[in-house]
């Protein structure tokens, strides 16, 4: 499990009244985008999504569902005041699945027509005959149409449109100039601006119809200082499912002065020590940890095969009291957010964690009926080409009582790392692996100069129960998160307070 992107922390967008609010009239609205991108162009009707779904389940599958999507893409790069790179593209296709038991059968093609729906659906539905003859119910009449209930947490605009071509580059060129302008040290600056156009919609054998369209942007700043010879690299960057207006002047100098001043920062490091530590994680993005070490031994799947350190713990004391962790795909406007997930299911704000006890796993729809549970909203898929599996939306730990200074003020002697380049974890053990591109070394309170070479090693749970110190400054990361799983990439959201974790072990150089 890897997760990518590296950003410093940033304020949440979340509001709490759209995370409250279910309807079927947005759900009406984006089907009719939906018919007219994926059914409208290739004659196909609900009537057709009826039949395949009807063929699947006379068949005996437990469940079955058709996932269509179109998605549109972007991108431009910008260095030494020259576009590197532009990029442009567009696919489109439908995934068939259909569940029996454990076992899943899944087809896809990017050819969408009634007779690729029917073909997947006839290659599907032998999966209800694996390890024994195929329960046919002949006759039998697919479900009335029903639509998922959903919410309505970002606008269903085409990001890729708020902003002509010639913009797009002078965004990047403004990028560019803030960061030269920070410091003489600043050497070569790289620019980056991705957008995403993604309409979904989902049938499922149960009738169920729902659908999604979801803007996703994205813009990075990299920089490199020299001094002495000597050169280090600082970036920053954030987004959302947003149009381009987001990115005001006030936030393109604040990606440029946080990239310039990680470069800078890195100029002065020093090697890092290693040994036994107090570790004092900064706010906001440094919740990779959380989403490495924890997160991903939440997810439903490798606790129903009891593959995780959490596997079989709920009720129990997993964390020190104070520790209360969520999944929450409910954030107005986040990375990680979902109105509805790729199976249907409205995205939904689950404690995982609560003072430290174990409450309950992120679920897909596949591991929720196997472990007899509801659905949390989290069954995503990287595309329609993959399956879905339960994955994590916006994941955070809530804030505690303690100011920031005062957490750092406690370190005798330790680390205070305010920045991650990513991080791995073993499901099964829960070790994880965390490399500090940021970091500093405090002694009696006292911060005395940047390191570098940092890693942080640890196992989750454990990790967990030494959490001293919560600080009052939780923030969420700044929008550039991408989590992976089994060869799936999807966007997510991180955030923490500061932590003070005690009797960590760190690797260093020095």
């Amino acid at each position: 499990m890897t997760l990518l992107n590296a950003s410093r922390a940033g304020a949440s967008r979340s509001s709490a009244a759209a995370a409250q609010r279910l309807s079927t009239a947005s759900t009406t609205e984006r089907l009719a985008i939906a018919e007219q991108l994926l059914l409208a162009p290739f004659g196909l009707e609900r009537s057709h999504l009826s039949r395949a779904l009807a063929d699947i389940a006379a068949h005996g599958a437990d469940d079955a569902d058709l996932y269509f999507q179109y998605t549109r893409s972007e991108g431009w790069s910008l260095e030494e005041g020259i576009v590197k790179t532009g990029s442009f593209s567009i696919d489109q296709g439908v995934g068939v699945r259909a569940v029996s038991g454990e076992k899943t059968a899944f087809a896809y093609s990017d050819d969408i027509s009634a007779a690729s729906l029917m073909d997947a659906a006839h290659t599907v539905r032998s999966i209800a005959s694996v390890g024994g003859q195929a329960r046919v119910k002949a006759g039998r009449r697919a479900p009335a149409a029903k639509l998922a209930a959903s919410r309505s947490l970002y606008a269903g605009i085409d990001p890729i449109a708020t902003l002509d071509s010639t913009a797009k580059v002078a965004l990047l060129e403004k990028v560019e100039q803030r960061a030269k302008a920070k410091d003489p040290r600043i050497v070569q600056v790289m620019a980056g601006l991705a957008m995403e156009y993604d309409v979904v919609m989902v049938a499922r054998a149960d009738g169920t119809l729902a659908a999604d369209v979801r803007p996703l942007v994205r813009l990075s700043v990299t920089v490199i200082a020299e001094q002495g010879g000597r050169r280090e690299v600082g970036s920053s960057g954030g987004g959302g499912r947003l149009g381009l207006a987001y990115f005001d002047e006030e936030l393109v100098d604040r990606y440029a002065s946080e990239a310039v001043q990680a470069a800078l920062t890195n100029l002065e490091a020093r090697p890092a020590p290693a040994g036994e530590l107090t570790v004092v994680l900064g706010p906001g993005w440094p919740g990779i940890l959380l989403h490495e070490a924890i997160g991903h031994g939440l997810e439903g799947d490798f606790n129903r095969k009891g593959s995780s350190a959490f596997a079989g713990r709920i009720g129990q004391r997993v964390a020190a009291k104070g520790v209360t962790v969520l999944d929450d795909g409910t954030m107005a406007d986040r990375r990680g957010s979902l109105n509805v997930d790729d199976e249907g299911n409205p995205s939904q704000r689950n404690v995982l964690i609560e003072d430290g006890i174990l409450k309950g796993y992120i679920q897909d729809a596949l591991n929720a009926r196997l472990m007899k549970v509801k659905p949390t909203g989290n069954g995503r898929r990287e595309s329609y080409a993959h399956l879905p599996m339960p994955r994590m939306t916006n994941t955070y730990m809530l804030g505690g009582d303690k100011a920031p200074e005062e957490i750092v003020a406690s370190i005798k002697k330790g680390l205070y790392a305010t920045n991650f380049g990513g991080g791995q974890v073993d499901i099964t053990s829960g070790k994880f692996v965390f490399s500090a591109s940021e970091a500093f070394w405090v002694e009696n309170g006292k911060i005395q100069y940047p390191v570098k070479g940092a890693t942080i090693v640890g196992n989750g749970p454990d990790a967990l129960t030494r959490v001293s110190m919560i600080g009052n400054d939780m923030q969420l990361d700044s929008g550039v998160g991408t989590c992976g799983k089994e060869g799936q990439s999807v966007p997510v959201g991180v955030g923490q307070p500061t932590l003070r974790i005690d009797g960590m072990t760190v690797g260093g150089t020095a």
